[in-house]
């Protein structure tokens, strides 16, 4: 064993001892859609006074944390996302009417004088029973002063009456605290009590004053505390309180006929009325518990079933190297879990999907080396196999490190681009590329270089899985296909391809997703079947005529509206209820107009980003002629992935277009294991013309490319079969853009790149080791055999 084979092996034991630690002590973080529980996003907007800023919205969020504290939610949380967003997650709540109402109570919370009764119903007399008292705690009493006239504004008190209210004299700013407490000694019963800051007393001071100079009973004795244009409140002063005098901050109570929810919800809104800018729901997502646990035990089991399979693919492919490269899986998994524990990453349905996508895309690099050292054991039979393994590792470096950085920029363009649970998709591909890295290069290179060293595995190559060629590679060697003698048919082919997918898009349109056109989608599970004709007309029976009714999973029902508030929500769900029984709520997402617009806008944007950003890496990294080419087939891919989704009827929304990121890196990531193969021969081979060197680099790199392939289908076909609706059109589309990014990397990108290298004027790429870097001249250094210690005979 060398030294940097026992280096290797002691930093994968503990890489991998340290995952095994963090996975068994620490629990991962899911997220709302895993665990159930209601998610609501709030815009922030500017006030005739005040601007939505950073500032603002972070005192408004504290605000609603007070709120939502006392609904008793466990666990809720509350962040800022950008300048002006608040993102509410509160975990087991399934009805967010209560949460909602009173989140969105978005208007400044203000104190009125009462003027008379309102114009519109002119009740005077004694307040009806049950009104609430405002008293002071010093007993003071002075004469009545006289009348005022009414004022303009005019609304409804608690019973119904209408009032007169003068302009605000106070805004909830003012309130320092307000508390309900029980009064058992007095007997007075349920109680709220107020305290004002500074200034704000005073100015409740004077208001309670001027009430107090009208006769009890007297409407003008009354104070109205508004929120949201909605009397909250309108206690009377008591009679105890002199007029001019008024009550000073900190001895407030309002007093009343109040149950014990009812003075507590009354503490809330005045203390918590003070929002510094109103705010608006645009989004709220609520996920049954049942959904989220199926959604893990799915993606649990297409793991197991997918990675057995790729495990057992690699394994009848290369042999012994294989079943190593497959510890070496296992090993990526347990790494790739205690990374996501480690960094605290919360967990959602499609970075679930993501998570089990990168186990069928970690066997990636170690196909490219096994394919490279195979190469190296057919060209020179006589060569060592850890020889041919070292050089292997070393010549797969470069399309390795591209083809993973293309997978880390989709993986970046999800994370910065995307939207809520989609963030998580691009974290965990991400965290899966670095340890699926980690275990090619490092944990199965040591198992492999160990092996090698056996004179047992080293003298039986067909054990070894690598000292003879493939089936497939022997089979196209001795075919020899001149695939691009006229390579323009292959551009008419995949042109045709597009036009039927431009067709596709243009006959049955896109399906945009409630997530881009705004609206609201409920899916219920009801305890008597109901067929969607029947729930069609029950719901057009009880008004809600426009809403679209489909099947969705086990017999449930996906109801699709426009606006529709969660009192509408509970109406319908109640007229379900009637036809099918006791009626749950599975999955429920609502997305405002202006969000949906927004939403729609980032997913043009991020794949504008996503061609542009490929494109300068490509350039960079290849000739523009063989960056153009790559682009233009994942352009190619992208059509014909959305196409075949409008053909299919499937729906468009932030999950598909994760997958249809994650098939921009994929498709670049085969044309650069290509482009890669073609430069490298090209550069040794600067004479012969460029339609041989493709051809045979394609014939070296299809064995790779397939089945590299093959672990991915292994991993999507089971998540298709067992991921449910949640995870199926996601495996779906993943699956199509596997199959024609395999195809566009041959027949697309290699015949573009031809095409554009006949009008190209840049001479060939330098042969390996002599690029810039390289002194002209200069011979190129060899590099020894790790096992030749230099002695010649």
């Amino acid at each position: 064993m060398t030294r940097a084979t026992a280096v290797r092996a002691v930093l994968a034991v503990a890489v991998l001892l340290a995952s095994v630690v963090i996975t068994l002590t620490m629990s991962p973080r899911l997220g709302l859609d895993l665990q159930g529980g209601t998610r609501i996003v709030l815009q922030a907007h500017d006030s005739d006074t005040v601007t939505a800023d950073r500032e603002t919205t972070d005192r408004t969020l504290e605000v609603l944390r007070q709120r939502i504290d006392s609904l008793g939610v466990s666990e809720p949380t509350l962040t800022r996302s950008g300048e002006d967003r608040i993102i509410v997650e509160l975990p087991d709540v399934q009805d967010p009417r209560q949460a909602a109402e009173v989140i969105g109570r978005t208007a400044q919370l203000s104190f009125h004088a009462v003027e008379g009764p309102g114009t519109g119903k002119l009740e005077t007399g004694e307040p009806p029973a049950g009104d609430s008292e405002t008293e002071g705690t010093d007993g003071r009493k002075k004469p009545p002063a006289s009348d005022t006239g009414p004022g303009d504004l005019t609304l409804p008190d608690e019973q119904g009456r209408s009032l007169a209210l003068g302009p605000s004299r106070l805004s909830g700013a003012g309130v320092d605290d307000a508390t309900a407490a029980f009064d058992a000694q007095g007997g007075a019963g349920w109680s709220v009590s107020l305290t004002f800051r500074k200034d704000a007393g005073q100015d409740w001071k004077k208001l309670t004053g001027e009430a107090a100079c009208h006769p009890a009973g007297d409407d003008r004795r009354r104070v109205a505390i508004v929120l949201d244009e909605k009397v909250i409140s309108s206690p009377q002063v008591d009679p105890s309180v002199g007029c001019r005098v008024g009550l000073p901050s900190g001895t407030t109570q309002i007093t009343g006929s109040f149950s014990a929810d009812e003075a507590r919800d009354l503490a809330l809104l005045i203390k918590g009325g003070a929002l510094p800018v109103p705010v608006e729901i645009v989004e709220q997502r609520t996920v049954g518990p049942t959904l989220g646990a199926a959604a893990i035990e799915a993606s649990a089991q297409a793991a197991l079933i997918g990675a057995a399979a790729t495990a057992l693919f690699i394994t009848v492919v290369y042999r012994l190297f294989g079943a190593l490269a497959a510890v070496a899986l296992g090993a990526y998994g347990v790494i790739s879990y205690a990374a996501l524990l480690a960094l605290g990453v919360t967990l959602t349905l499609p970075g679930l999907a993501g998570f089990v996508l990168a186990i069928g895309m970690a066997v990636d690099a170690n196909v490219l080396v096994f394919e490279r050292a195979r190469e190296e054991c057919a060209d020179r039979p006589k060569r060592s196999l850890r020889s041919a393994l070292t050089t292997g590792f070393q010549k797969a470096w470069s399309a390795v490190a591209d083809s993973n950085a293309t997978t880390l920029i989709a993986a970046g363009l999800l994370f910065f681009l995307g939207s809520g649970p989609v963030k998580g998709f691009g974290v965990t591909l991400a965290i899966g590329v670095v340890a699926s890295m980690f275990s090619a290069l490092v944990i199965a290179r040591a198992l492999t270089e160990i092996a090698a060293n056996r004179r047992f595995v080293s003298d039986y190559r067909g054990v070894n899985g690598i000292g003879r060629p493939g089936a497939v590679r022997a089979w196209l060697v001795r075919k020899d296909p001149r695939l691009f003698r006229r390579p323009l048919r292959w551009l008419v082919v995949s042109a045709a391809l597009v036009a039927v997918a431009v067709a596709g898009i243009v006959v049955r349109g896109i399906d945009l997703g409630v997530e881009f056109t705004g609206g609201r989608l409920v899916e219920y599970s009801t305890s008597r079947p109901v067929d969607v004709e029947t729930a069609r007309d029950t719901l057009a029976a009880a008004g809600f005529k426009d809403a679209e009714v489909t099947t969705a999973g086990d017999g449930d029902l996906s109801v699709r509206t426009g606006k529709l508030d969660n009192d509408g929500e509970h109406a319908l769900r109640s007229a379900l209820a009637e036809e099918g029984g006791e009626t749950k709520k599975v999955r429920d997402e609502l997305i405002g107009p202006s969000l949906g617009d927004e939403l729609r806008r980032n997913a043009l944007i991020a794949l504008g980003v996503a061609v542009a950003v490929q494109l300068a890496y490509l350039a960079v990294r290849f000739r523009w002629t063989f960056a153009v080419a790559s682009v233009v087939a994942m352009v190619h891919d992208v059509i014909l992935v959305v196409g075949a989704f409008a053909w299919l009827g499937r729906p468009v929304d932030g999950i598909f277009l994760a997958a249809l990121l994650t098939v921009i890196g994929y498709s670049v990531n085969d044309s650069v294991v290509v482009f890669d193969r073609v430069r490298e021969l090209w550069g040794t081979n600067r004479k012969t013309p460029l339609d041989t060197i493709a051809r045979r680099a394609v014939l070296q790199t299809v064995p790779r490319t397939v089945n590299t392939g093959m672990g991915a289908l292994f991993i999507l076909a089971a998540l298709a079969v067992l991921g449910g609706d949640s995870l199926a059109d996601f495996a779906i589309a993943l699956l199509i853009g596997i199959v024609v990014g395999t195809w566009s990397s041959v027949f697309t990108a290699v015949p573009g790149a031809l095409a554009l290298e006949r009008s190209a004027k840049a001479p060939p790429p330098p042969a390996p080791g002599k690029g810039k870097g390289t002194a002209r001249g200069k011979a190129r250094t060899v590099r020894r055999d790790p096992l030749d210690n230099g002695a010649r005979v």
